[in-house]
């Protein structure tokens, strides 16, 4: 039978890309200068050359010794400049190895553009050495994830993930082939990504205000409860008008990473329970909690019955969808909580009631005599009695997270940082990015030995760039509020404690400046003069203080 062909259609033909011998990295280059990314964090690897080698003079390269620091480091300082950071990861091992402080900046509100190097595009479905099946192994944590389906489509991909990482304040990754940093760029066609400025509305609807303002009118006892969404200057503002209207009560969510209002300020009570018998306790007598910020509510160890009395009434605010529609409320207006708190500050009636009693504090301890230990209780008295207001306190002391956020209250907006996923490894790192963010802000890390051997590496970056970030390292050597949550069982430990382990000797040998304290008198002689040059200070310090173990745990 004689083969005939199909009618060939003539048309115009697909128009190739313009030959003008500017190539992905080029444009990649250009797209980054325009939105800031002008600092890299990175741990790189052979499949990054291609995008590393010969860096313009105007880009600023950050090197972290391991992939959880290239991300605390990126955290940091997204954090402290309230906008995205730039990251660079190598294949399969930098990916895996960085999930965990990927999950903390997820859950820190962080946002971060991650790229993510690949094998050369051009022999992938071979899975030659060092490909990586990389879309999927950092779980639901990016906020994005984008695979460019050619090398023209990097840079508009890098674009949507700045775009998906501000909206979505988390990481969004980038993978981009090896190969494709040297491919001709694509100049002819339109952009696959908002180029301009994305404008995003920042004031609630009316009626969405006169619902929160009903939900409050009906309150005969009133209360609020701020979280770390609620930590930025305008929220603070607002929720200091409004409570003071309001005569009410605020609480700090538990397990917070940062402060939504100021906690000297005379209405705020302390920090709600993370368990459902205390919390329900704690909130008993309002019949009104508005939630600004935060879920309703962050719990940790379960335990059974509702988190609130039938008599109690949930309102939440905040701008995350995911903690919203998860909250156990009846009403929830999903809006940036500034303007909302400001409008609802000016519609609400000031309530005639008397004050909320003080909230009760933790008596000071006295020094130690003569042959007795350090406590971490002695070391938080001394730093509180001299940190300045504007100081920002990281902390990564789990045992002794209670106490931290008692004697070290946030004075001002980011006052207070932790890692709110609850992993470890993020606090040096985290604290060097920030005080490259606030360089002339003062930064202090109270963190566990244990913690901080989780992301020891961070201390050689900020010694490397001279960072002036001070860390001060509870060394009771071992995992106490594990020993502290056995005994909560009726159970003892199975893992042994750490006491030989030196964390100033290790911060040393990665070339930072390290001190090993031992008793209450090196103590404060080393903060009488390490504290009045935290403004100013370029050069890193942490200060290994041997302490005895803290022998109960609140949380």
């Amino acid at each position: 039978m004689a083969r005939t062909e199909a009618p060939r259609r003539d048309g115009p033909a697909a128009a190739a890309p313009a030959a003008t011998g500017r190539t992905v990295r080029d444009a990649t280059f250009d797209l980054l200068r325009r939105r800031g990314l002008t600092t890299m964090f990175a741990n790189p690897g052979s499949t990054e050359i291609s995008f590393l080698s010969g860096l313009p003079d105007d880009f600023h390269f950050v090197l972290g010794l391991h992939e959880n620091a290239v991300i605390g480091l990126s955290s940091g300082w997204a954090i402290g400049r309230g906008e995205p950071a730039l990251a660079l990861l190598h294949t399969t091992a930098g990916l895996g190895n960085a999930v965990g402080a990927l999950a903390t900046a997820r859950v820190n509100r962080a946002p971060i553009v991650v790229l993510v190097g690949q094998q050369d595009r051009r022999h992938l479905a071979f899975e030659p050495f060092l490909s990586g099946r990389l879309s999927g192994l950092a779980g639901e944590y990016p906020v994005r994830v984008e695979t460019p389906v050619r090398a023209q489509d990097v840079p508009d991909a890098i674009e949507r993930a700045y775009h998906a990482a501000v909206t979505s304040r988390g990481p969004a990754l980038v993978i981009v082939p090896m190969d494709d940093w040297a491919s001709e760029a694509d100049d002819s066609r339109e952009p696959a990504a908002v180029s301009g400025e994305v404008i995003r509305a920042a004031e609630a609807a009316p009626e969405a205000v006169e619902a929160l303002a009903a939900f409050l009118g009906e309150a005969d006892s009133p209360a609020l409860v701020v979280g770390a969404g609620a930590d930025d200057a305008d929220t603070w503002a607002a929720l200091v008008e409004l409570a003071e209207k309001l005569v009410a009560p605020v609480y700090q969510e538990s397990f917070g990473a940062r402060a939504g209002f100021p906690q000297d300020h005379p209405l705020f009570a302390g920090f709600l329970p993370s368990d459902r018998p205390r919390l329900r306790e704690t909130l008993a007598p309002y019949d009104a909690v508005l939630v600004v910020g935060a879920p309703a509510f962050r719990q940790s160890a379960y335990q059974p019955g509702p988190m609130t009395e039938p008599t109690t009434r949930v309102a939440v605010v905040g701008d995350d969808a995911e903690e919203v529609h998860r909250s156990a409320a009846g009403l929830a207006v999903l809006a940036p909580p500034a303007g909302v708190c400001r409008e609802l500050a000016r519609r609400v009636a000031a309530r005639e009631a008397e004050p909320p009693a003080p909230r009760t504090r933790m008596p000071l301890t006295p020094p130690p005599g003569p042959g007795e230990p350090l406590l971490a209780t002695h070391i938080l008295a001394a730093l509180a009695e001299r940190l300045p207001p504007d100081a920002i306190v990281l902390e990564e002391a789990p045992v002794d997270r209670p106490e931290i956020h008692d004697r070290l209250p946030a004075r001002q907006p980011l006052g207070f940082l932790s890692a709110a996923q609850g992993g470890l490894g993020f606090a040096l790192a985290g604290a060097t990015g920030l005080r490259m963010a606030q360089p002339h802000r003062p930064i202090v890390a109270v963190v566990g030995d244990g913690a901080s051997l989780y992301g020891i590496q961070a201390v050689w970056t900020a010694a490397h760039y001279r960072v002036g970030a001070v860390w001060v390292v509870l060394s009771n050597g071992g995992y106490v509020v594990m020993d502290r949550l056995a005994e909560r069982q009726g159970a003892t430990s199975t893992w042994p404690g750490f006491a030989e382990i030196e964390v100033a000797a290790i911060a040393r040998g990665f070339g930072c400046p390290a001190r090993r304290i031992s008793t209450h008198d090196e103590l404060v002689a080393t903060l009488d003069e390490i504290v009045p040059t935290l403004h100013e200070r370029d050069e890193p310090l942490l200060l290994d203080v041997v302490i005895a173990p803290t022998a109960t745990f609140a949380g």
